[in-house]
């Protein structure tokens, strides 16, 4: 230990042994890998089974029918459980609830593999989207307490963010390598190794923040999920059959939930979302626009892939890679854009993003089978990934900037609730639109989806400066600085 400390003095030693100290992987770079391990394999798990649907209705006999809900039971417990999660995270403990979340879906991951009839997998997807519930807040809340706000802050979101985007179109190349290579089960089996090794490292690098105490807003809980899942079961009711009356009822059942949610939240002393967090206009329009750019992704993942499949008789692993140039894009841009935030703002590469996402859905909507995969889709997809990349950042940003920490958990889970929401609504709702009018008018109006949330942008997302701009040439030398990119 003397000799080794020695040697560090002698010049020009000096300058290499420090610089071996400094590139060291960190505690808080140890801990960021673990956090984007866990939020990857729950975005994962939203699309990994769409190119999995084939063999898994032939040998667990699905009707046609109900093969819907292989994606659909995961989505509904996922996205209606979010912000009980993230409330409960602030409450028990965010990493104590994101090991106990991710310990169950690990669980529920291993049940599907070994599911010998549909409604054994069909439980497995529910359980694991209520695991994926408890954790996934955790993850963006735990990255908001172990960066401080500022360049460090916007590196870790990049790198967040970047997972959370294209971690839905890298789910489709996995599903596809590993229904062609090995089986359809292992889509789901392939979360039990890498959730059992981040349990075991989550103690020991990620801190545990404080707690808040309180109560759980019990009465909040049950009508907010209550709410979501009508909407969500709704949309995929008004997918499923032509009588539109259980669906009315459905929709109808949500709104008076979601009004009801809002009147118990403005009452009770500890709610479960602070209504307090949507007084700032920007944060407001940001958590609408995060709503609505999953609910375009989502639908052209699932529309783009049965393309394939059906239309360009790709097999499921050629299906999974013709989205590579999409997936490509946004993790380079995961690099990219912190800079990018740093240098112009948030709000200029935000619209941007969404302008390059509507234009992009359209030229998706006017592709021909005759012209070909490379003719017809390698371009849009590129241009996809490109406003994908440059959309979910500046978003998050925005959501969790000045957010106090005590009310840090609630922030992040509705953030994603409302990935989640909106991925689930868009794809029933545009599946609704595509059985009535074909898949084509269903992304034209997709594509009119995303103009929408560009005039919400417009007129209401003008995040401060000082929250989202740094030095442009610090935020450089820390993501090089990033053991994660090295």
């Amino acid at each position: 230990m003397q000799l080794s400390k020695d040697i560090s003095q002698i010049t020009p030693l000096k300058r290499i042994f420090t610089s071996m100290q400094s590139r060291r992987p960190s505690s808080a770079a140890v801990a960021l890998a673990v956090i984007v391990a866990c939020q990857l394999m729950f975005v994962l798990d939203a699309t990994v089974v769409n190119i999995a649907l084939v063999p898994i209705e032939n040998t667990l006999h699905f009707s046609r029918a109900n093969l819907a809900w292989v994606v659909d039971a995961y989505s509904l417990t996922f996205g209606g459980l979010l912000l009980l999660g993230g409330r409960a995270g602030d409450i028990f403990g965010r990493r104590q609830l994101l090991m106990f979340g991710l310990g169950l879906f690990t669980a529920a991951s291993f049940m599907g593999g070994i599911a010998t009839s549909a409604t054994m997998l069909l439980v497995a997807r529910a359980l694991q989207g209520v695991g994926a519930a408890m954790a996934a807040p955790s993850t963006l809340s735990l990255i908001s307490t172990i960066y401080e706000e500022g360049p460090a802050r916007n590196k870790a979101l990049g790198v967040f963010t970047a997972v959370s985007a294209g971690g839905g179109s890298l789910g489709l190349i996995l599903g596809g390598a590993l229904t062609s290579w090995v089986s359809w089960r292992w889509v789901l089996m392939i979360n039990v190794p890498i959730g059992l090794v981040v349990i075991a490292l989550a103690p020991r690098f990620i801190p545990e923040p404080p707690r808040n105490g309180g109560r759980m807003d019990v009465r909040g809980a049950i009508l907010v999920t209550g709410a979501i899942g009508t909407l969500i079961y709704g949309f995929i009711r008004l997918a499923e059959q032509s009588s539109r009356g259980g669906t009315i009822v459905s929709f109808a059942a949500g709104v008076v939930l979601l009004v009801s949610f809002v009147r118990v939240e403005q009452r009770v002393a500890q709610p479960l979302f602070p209504l307090r967090l949507l007084s700032n206009p920007s944060r407001a329009g940001s958590y609408v626009v995060m709503m609505m750019v999953p609910a375009i992704m989502y639908g052209v993942f699932f529309f783009v892939s049965q393309y394939f499949e059906g239309t360009l008789h790709f097999s499921a692993i050629r299906a999974g890679f013709g989205f590579l140039p999409l997936t490509a894009m946004i993790f380079t841009l995961s690099r990219i854009t912190p800079r990018l935030v740093s240098k112009i703002g948030a709000r200029p590469l935000l619209l941007f993003g969404l302008s390059t996402l509507a234009v992009a859905a359209f030229w998706i909507s006017r592709a021909h089978a005759s012209d070909g995969y490379f003719a017809s889709l390698f371009g849009p997809l590129l241009l996809f990934g490109l406003g994908a990349g440059t959309v979910f950042l500046p978003l998050s940003a925005t959501i969790l900037g000045g957010v106090p920490r005590a009310d840090a958990g609630a922030a992040a889970g509705m953030l994603q609730t409302m990935q989640q929401t909106g991925g689930a609504l868009g794809v029933a709702a545009l599946t609704s639109v595509a059985l009535a009018h074909g898949r084509s008018t269903a992304l034209v109006v997709g594509s009119g989806v995303v103009v929408v949330a560009l005039v919400i942008a417009l007129l209401t997302i003008h995040p401060s400066r000082t929250r989202t701009m740094a030095s442009a040439q610090e935020i450089a030398e820390e993501m090089e600085a990033l053991p994660l990119f090295e």
